[in-house]
């Protein structure tokens, strides 16, 4: 019979607070040492925390928040898009685009799915192999620190480490609440994406300090901002979405677009934005799978009086359709039409050209393209090469997952695969 995780985490874990520190009738207070210390509470640190624990190994998860798996409960609009089942290496962005195949072979989609089902957590399939919780985020935060709790591993939250420093045996941290040491040192700290979540930049500081190199980090997944005028004429459509075909830099996603008051956002646009430069332009095809032309042509044959916008209300919606008329001065019957100005017309259709004023950065972005370089780690154990007693894994390094689900997955991957050498 499947286990029925209970529907908030329970305090058996030792989730361990300052204030929990002062009190030690109610708890015993953390040890000093540890086999594993792991700086990060998110989905790859916990994940590396039960790996490590079940291995016989005493493990701390440290966290400057309050609570663990902040980013994990917002996640998928609450409902956690944990795992894609059809993620491979190519749904990954990275300078060294190997590093990540032997990690993502060896634990997955389908390992984190059993996991799940062994949880007895409900799930449900959206777009093509993208899993979601039925209810609620919850559920993969309680998987994750009843793992936590079975293999024996202390998280420590509002817990801020000042400094590391290296020993005979490996690390001393120095921290809020005290001085730790450990043998085997795990940065899952994540990158700077949504800075309200607590993101900061340690982890890349933390790799300066042992001479890593660190590669241009940049807000990815993320929505874009316009210039004012288009930003003025799209004004209207904020809140309607249709499916596009968005290209840049050779990439392409054939995904819905959302347009807001700020821009333009949607899995077509959070997709294309990790391939996307300032200064570069976009051309979106609003009609995917259509030629525009063809159809246009044809039909001033076989209606002559006919409009674009009585075309375009076909396929798009009355709002989006008439923005478009408004946008590009389409008037009259097609029969007034010349070949050139259909031409225009089913350019401004299928190739709509467009130069971004930029993205919201950071601010909401769900991750951060660069990081630590992976040529330094092991892709069999996320250790660094000349210290494999440090290692680094999440999106605190250069691999970063297209949307829906792979960005998951790469952190139970690279999780399992530190904590099984931790």
């Amino acid at each position: 019979m499947a286990l029925v995780v209970p529907e908030t985490p329970t305090h058996r874990t030792r989730i361990i607070t300052p204030a929990i520190h002062q009190d030690t009738q109610q708890r015993e207070p953390m040890a000093s040492k540890y086999d594993v210390i792991i700086i990060g509470a998110g989905a790859a640190g916990l994940m590396c925390a039960a790996t490590a624990g079940y291995r016989g190994r005493s493990v701390l998860v440290l966290d400057h928040a309050n609570k663990p798996g902040k980013k994990i409960l917002m996640s998928g609009g609450g409902r956690c898009n944990f795992t894609n089942l059809n993620s491979t290496p190519a749904n990954f962005l990275s300078d060294n685009p190997h590093f990540c195949i032997s990690a993502l072979k060896r634990y997955s989609p389908q390992h984190f799915l059993e996991l799940v089902d062994r949880h007895g957590i409900e799930h449900e399939e959206k777009a093509a192999g993208q899993l979601f919780c039925r209810d609620s985020s919850k559920d993969i935060l309680n998987l994750l620190l009843t793992e936590c709790e079975w293999a024996g591993a202390d998280i420590s939250m509002e817990t801020s480490v000042t400094s590391v420093t290296d020993t005979a045996d490996g690390y001393q941290l120095y921290t809020s609440a005290g001085n730790l040491q450990c043998a085997s040192l795990v940065v899952a700290c994540g990158g700077l994406s949504i800075p309200t979540m607590g993101a900061t930049g340690f982890g890349y500081e933390l790799a300066r300090q042992f001479n890593l190199r660190i590669l241009p980090t940049r807000a990815g997944l993320v929505p874009f901002t316009l210039h004012p005028e288009l930003k003025s004429q799209l004004a209207p459509l904020s809140g309607v979405s249709c499916p596009v075909d968005a290209r840049c830099n050779g990439e392409h996603f054939q995904e819905p677009m959302l347009v807001t008051h700020r821009g333009l956002s949607g899995p077509a646009m959070l997709q294309i934005s990790s391939f996307w430069a300032p200064g570069d332009t976009l051309k979106i095809n609003l009609l995917p799978g259509r030629n525009v032309l063809q159809d246009l042509l044809e039909r001033r044959t076989s209606a002559p009086t006919s409009t674009i916008a009585h075309y375009l209300n076909e396929s798009l919606s009355k709002r989006f359709a008439q923005a478009c008329n408004d946008i590009n001065g389409w008037t009259g019957p097609l029969q007034a039409y010349k070949n050139s100005d259909l031409e225009a017309a089913a350019s401004a259709l299928n190739e709509w050209t467009i130069k971004p004023a930029g993205t919201e950065g950071y601010r909401t972005a769900e991750v951060t393209l660069g990081g630590v370089d992976t040529r330094q780690l092991s892709s069999k154990t996320m250790a660094v090469n000349d210290r494999p007693n440090l290692f680094f894994i999440g999106e605190v390094v250069d691999v970063t997952g297209h949307l829906g689900g792979h960005n998951f997955q790469w952190a139970w991957a690279s999780g399992v695969a530190a904590g099984g050498a931790a």
